[in-house]
């Protein structure tokens, strides 16, 4: 699996995701870091058939009006230590791969993943 991880979530998942095996960006890999927009991320999703995981309700609309980006991972945590957030990761990645299998929205929040139509 791909991924690209917006903004507001820490590098450090980036890192954690990446040494599970899996390709990863996260926006401060990206030249505008931090200010790249909500339109390249789509971009870059779909150019390079990456599974958006971010925090920004924005791209669950994009998602269902333009199915942009294509699968998207969509963190409601609300706001949480980093160490718990990979904690949740590190819980629940087996989960959030079978999703994707049958999902191309997946929500992970404190007590639960769930797959989305």
């Amino acid at each position: 699996m791909r991924f690209l991880i917006d903004a507001q979530l820490p590098f450090a998942l980036s890192k954690y995701l990446e040494q599970k095996g899996f390709d990863v960006i996260h926006t401060d890999d990206l030249p505008n870091k931090e200010y790249t927009t909500d339109t390249e991320i789509r971009e870059i999703s779909v150019k390079e058939n990456r599974i958006v995981i971010t925090k920004d309700s924005d791209f669950l609309d994009s998602f269902y009006v333009n199915s942009i980006p294509p699968k998207l991972l969509l963190v409601s945590t609300g706001n949480i230590k980093n160490r718990a957030l990979i904690g949740l990761f590190d819980s629940n990645m087996d989960k959030i791969t079978e999703l994707f299998t049958t999902y191309s929205f997946v929500e992970l929040d404190n007590f639960e993943i769930l797959g989305h139509e």
